[in-house]
Parts: C-alpha cells; structure tokens; sequence
C-alpha cells in the first residue's frame, strides 16, 4: 500500500469548501425553524415536535450514504455525487419552506407544508454533509488530516455565522423584518433564497476542482479492508464496535439534547428575558428571533476562539470535559442576563462546548477504529448517537416544558444540567492514542 501524497493547502480547501454552503443552509434551519413554526401558530408546548424530524433524518440517511458511497463508483467521483444530489434538493426546498404562511393555506395546512419542506431539508442537508467527512478520509494522508480537518471546521464555523447573521443583516438594510399574522417575515424568506444560491454555488466550485480517485488508484493508497465493504452489516458493526464508541456517545447523549432544547427555545427564551414578550406576532418576537441569530454568530466565534485553545490541553478527556462545563455555565446565565449584549457572555461560553462536541468525539471514534475498516458505514452509524438524543429530547419537549413553569428561557437551565452531565461521563473514556 503506498503512502497517500501530500496535497496542497488549496487541494485541502477545495475538498472542503462546499461545506461552506451546507452549512449556511444547517445554520438557517438551526436558527429559524422554530421562529418559523411559532410565527405560523404553533404552541411552545409543541414546538419540540417539530424538531424530531432533523435528526430522524439524520439517523437515517447517514448510516445510507456512508455505506453507500462506500461502494459506489462513477465517473463522477464516490461521493460527489451524493454531494451534488443532496446540495440540490436542498437549494429547492430553501426556496419552499419559508414560504409556507405565504401561499394562502390554512394553519393546519401551513404546517403540514412546513413539516413535509423541513423532512425533505434537513433529508438533502445531510445527504451532501456526509460526503465532506469521508472525503478527507479517502484522500489525506494521516499527516494532514488534523490540517484538513481545521479548514473543514473553519469553513463549518465561517457558514455557522453568516447563516445566523443573514436574517439580522437584511433587516438592516431595510427588508422588513414583521409581516401579518401567520407570514415569516421577508428578512427570513430571503436569508433562505441567498442562502440556497450561495450554496449551489459553493457545491459546483467543489465538483469542479475536485477529482475523486479511480477505484485503481483509491486501491493503491488504503487499506485492502476498506475495499470489502460490500459485507457491511450494521448490527454486525455496531456489535463489533470499540466500548470507546459507545462511551462517547453517552456523552454525546446528553449534549445534543442540550443542543436541541437551545435551538428549539433560544428564540422563546430571548424574546422572555430580554424583550419580556410571548407574543410571537409581536414586533419585539421578531426582533428577538433576529438576535437569537446574532447569539448564535456568538456562539460560533466562540467555537472558533476555544478550537484554538483545545489543542493546548495536552489531556484530551481533560480538554472535553472542561468545555462542557464552561457551556453549561453559559446555558445557565442566559435567564439572569436582561441585556441583550450580555448574552454575548453566555454564548460565547457555549460556543466552547460547541467546539469540543465538533472536534473531540470524533478524535476519540476514529482513534479506536483504526483497523476496523468500514470507516464511511462506522461514521454514519455514529450519527445515531447525535440524532437519537436529539429525538428523545424532541419527544420530551413539551413535558420538560410543562414542568420547569412553562417558561422558555428555563429549558436553558435544563440544557445546562445536561452538558454537566456530559462532562461527568466524559470520565468514562478510554483514549486510544
């Protein structure tokens, strides 16, 4: 087997710059579907419903396209096409979903558009997600694998603020920003049609510059185990899996449901504290949604600035478990912050959390799987652990709602206890060098 070639900084780019895009589309659906279903009339109580859909996508599609592409050979490339398949769909439904209180439809009706536009999203979201991941897998060389990684995650965090920012942003420039009742406003429906052009865009330069190996050639530079994918079974997998992959997804268990009760209320919660409306009519709900977009910009520059810092704490478990801790301080000062810029601090501080949960799982995964083979199917496969919590926290909702006071800025409170217990059980671990 020969040594996989360096490449150079703009190949490694290039692998990843599509990601730029998809994420843009991710931070869009992260910062707006609940604004968008509050607006169209559903009760707080319900929203997390709402929210099963993303990651029941994710856990399906996934394990499909790792295992898939693992076996696909065109002459377009393995995964590409995947990519542009999946970039595609997205770029469609981006221009249908914020619409769906504008076509004349009933509430019930909207909804339903709403609910049918969000599965095929989020569906179309992951399926050209994946494919970035295993690309630097099949093509960098170990040496510059936490180099390709780092770009991926710049441009993952680079996509994460413009996202957030573009509703705040158009409402500046004068789209307006409040619409009759059961209408998302203009400023959220264009964010979605820039967001879907900039990431067909995005995706196209990737197909263009991008040149996948021939089967030939992919033969040459990895492992014989790789290629014997065809006898993937994924319960035989998941049998045969490191104790380390289950251990992190214990962990993993109670930060994305951390995560999602953050997406699902962060809007509700701001619009309480800091506006002191419930409204989601109000002028002030909108305001709020628009600066939940900013936080979240927040949220990832503090990602950014901690991802440099991670790597200074030679103690890996030590580096992620702190991080979460500082992110459950930071989810617990979000009801106590009245000002509207203090809640800069807070997310900020979740942003650490945010950067360890998007760097170190899968440090502590592909360390333990090394020789396993079956790489794409074992990363699709550990999605589960990201989208499952994500549906047991949905499910839960609107019963954890009820019993914290029905307050939604106190399902911060809640998502603070759950990333301190992801801290504890990061303990657990076992780190295979």
């Amino acid at each position: 087997m020969r040594q996989k070639p360096n490449l150079s900084f703009w190949k490694l780019w290039n692998l990843s710059f599509g990601f730029f895009g998809v994420q843009i589309a991710y931070a869009l659906q992260s910062a707006n579907i609940s604004r968008i279903f509050a607006t169209l009339g559903a009760d707080p109580h319900d929203l997390s419903y709402f929210w099963i859909l993303p990651p029941l996508m994710g856990i399906l599609v996934q394990p499909v396209v790792g295992t898939a592409s693992d076996k696909t050979w065109t002459r377009w490339g393995r995964r590409i096409p995947y990519l542009f398949i999946g970039a595609a769909v997205a770029v469609l439904v981006m221009c249908l979903l914020p619409n769906a209180g504008s076509l004349g439809l009933t509430v019930g009706a909207a909804m339903v558009f709403g609910l049918v536009a969000l599965m095929f999203l989020d569906t179309s979201i992951n399926m050209a997600m994946q494919p970035f991941k295993m690309l630097v897998g099949d093509m960098v060389n170990e040496k510059q694998k936490a180099k390709a990684y780092s770009i991926q995650s710049f441009l993952c965090n680079g996509g994460n603020v413009v996202g957030f920012l573009f509703p705040f942003f158009f409402t500046w420039i004068g789209i307006s920003n409040v619409a009759e009742k059961g209408v998302v406003p203009d400023s959220v429906i264009w964010s979605f049609y820039v967001g879907a052009a900039i990431l067909i865009l995005c995706v196209v330069y990737t197909v263009i510059k991008v040149r996948e190996w021939s089967p030939e050639e992919y033969r040459e530079y990895n492992p014989v185990s790789e290629e014997k994918e065809e006898s993937a079974n994924w319960f035989k997998l998941l049998r045969n899996a490191p104790a380390t992959f289950w251990r992190v997804g214990l962990v993993q268990f109670f930060c994305w449901a951390a995560f999602l009760y953050m997406w699902n209320y962060s809007t509700g919660a701001i619009a309480e504290v800091v506006w002191d409306t419930t409204n989601p009519a109000s002028k002030e709900f909108q305001e709020a949604g628009n600066w939940v977009g900013v936080l979240f910009a927040v949220q990832a520059v503090g990602g950014i600035l901690w991802a440099w810092v991670l790597p200074q704490i030679k103690n890996a478990k030590l580096a992620y478990a702190v991080s979460l801790v500082l992110g459950g301080v930071g989810f617990a000062l979000v009801p106590f912050f009245h000002d509207l810029y203090m809640q800069f601090v807070s997310f900020l501080l979740i942003g650490c959390a945010w950067a360890a949960m998007l760097a170190m799982p899968f440090t502590f995964v592909t360390n333990a799987l090394q020789g396993y083979g079956h790489m794409g199917a074992y990363l699709g496969l550990f999605n589960g652990t990201i989208c499952l919590p994500q549906i047991a926290a949905a499910l839960l909702g609107g019963v954890v709602l009820s019993l914290v006071g029905h307050h939604q800025s106190s399902m911060m409170l809640v998502s603070a206890v759950l990333l301190m217990l992801g801290a504890f059980c990061v303990m657990i671990i076992k780190d295979k060098k």
